[in-house]
């Protein structure tokens, strides 16, 4: 920490400059509460993921109005330093994570104005270290009570997963509605079929995925993860090790991962919507959902068979999802449940975390693909 010419405490920022095509540390003056609801955190962590990667790579992210930089962090963890004296929830020394969507300002969005700018349909919306709003990877940041969320103590040392699951979350709670107009889509239905189980895989093995897996695994899905890296490998022992298979991508193909696996009643893709991802609609299963939670990457060519893709959609019943960011129910999920894991599988859920870089050397996490999930630490202390 250091002061600012005007007196102002200043502080360490990781930027992207994306009309300079520019990345570096910047300095900016510690903030303030200036709202009754407002509560100031002590920012302890950041992870770094493949949105930032785009981000840094000046594919997209809009810095927020009078500034020519962005700063990055959408998956945060802090400590609440100091609240606002309309705060209620919270208090000094609690752990919180904080959401990553603001609501857009127009009252013609029932979700925006229903606190479900998860589902925003004016496109308005800002996002958190992403679009039009200064993200997490600074010292301190001042937020509404409304958009953060509390974390058990125990959690301290994995919380900064929260986030990134709650993709997952928000997925299933979608898939778990949608699978309602099955005849034993309710657990309770006399119509579910004797020795009925549920089989989920899971397309990447990055932080997304295996988190998915985990809450696939704990949902009670047969659960396999698909991937390229060749077995053995730390990832596939991961998935291992809370109750998941692993299959190669390059030792089986599609076709042969469905042989194996039987009917796909849930894909969860988690790898960016590569030409892998389009390959297993080929093989989806009867009454199944195909849930999509990337893009494809830039200049990167896909290929559809739309006559086929058709063809399955219509004849087995099946239903393709998209689903972005999460609303405060998929982060209290994730909270729930990250607490379950690290109950069930502590070294599981630690492992997925491989990195810890200070903010000083942000730029290497974020532009290096090694490891599950690196963190930016901005506060040591626990």
């Amino acid at each position: 920490m250091q002061e600012s010419v005007a007196g102002e405490r200043q502080m360490k920022a990781g930027a992207v400059f994306p009309g300079k095509r520019k990345i570096e540390v910047v300095a900016l003056d510690e903030p303030r509460i200036s709202s009754p609801t407002e509560v100031k955190l002590r920012m302890l962590e950041v992870g770094v993921c493949g949105t930032d990667r785009e981000i840094a790579s000046f594919h997209h992210g809009t810095p927020p109005e009078g500034f020519d930089f962005l700063v990055l962090g959408h998956e945060a963890l802090g400590e609440v330093a100091e609240t606002g004296p309309a705060v209620s929830r919270l208090q000094p020394g609690d752990l919180v994570v904080p959401m990553v969507r603001r609501p857009c300002p127009h009252a013609e969005c029932a979700a925006c104005r229903a606190g479900r700018q998860d589902f925003c349909y004016t496109d308005d919306f800002r996002e958190r270290g992403i679009k039009e709003q200064h993200g997490f990877m600074t010292g301190f940041v001042v937020d509404d009570e409304t958009f953060l969320n509390a974390v058990p103590r125990e959690l301290r040392a994995v919380a900064v997963l929260v986030e990134p699951l709650t993709i997952a979350e928000k997925a299933l709670m979608q898939i778990q509605a949608i699978q309602q107009r099955l005849p034993w889509g309710d657990s309770t239905s006399p119509g579910k079929p004797s020795g009925y189980s549920q089989r989920a895989v899971v397309l990447g093995a990055g932080p997304v995925g295996l988190l998915g897996a985990m809450a696939l695994v704990n949902a009670g899905f047969e659960t396999y993860v698909y991937s390229r890296e060749s077995i053995p490998n730390p990832r596939a022992e991961l998935a291992q090790a809370f109750g998941a298979r692993y299959f190669c991508s390059e030792t089986h193909d599609v076709k042969q991962l469905a042989s194996e696996v039987g009917n796909l009643d849930v894909v969860y893709e988690a790898a960016g919507a590569t030409q892998t991802a389009f390959d297993l609609l080929q093989v989806l299963g009867t009454d199944a959902v195909y849930c999509f939670t990337g893009v494809p990457r830039h200049g990167e060519p896909i290929s559809i068979d739309t006559h086929a893709l058709l063809y399955h959609l219509v004849l087995k019943n099946q239903v393709i999802l998209g689903t972005v960011n999460a609303g405060k129910d998929a982060f209290e999920a994730a909270i729930r449940d990250l607490r379950v894991f690290y109950q069930r599988w502590p070294e599981a859920v630690r492992a997925l975390i491989t990195g810890r870089y200070p903010i000083e050397e942000f730029r290497e996490p974020v532009f290096d693909r090694s490891g599950i999930k690196n963190i930016i630490v901005l506060d040591g202390r626990t």
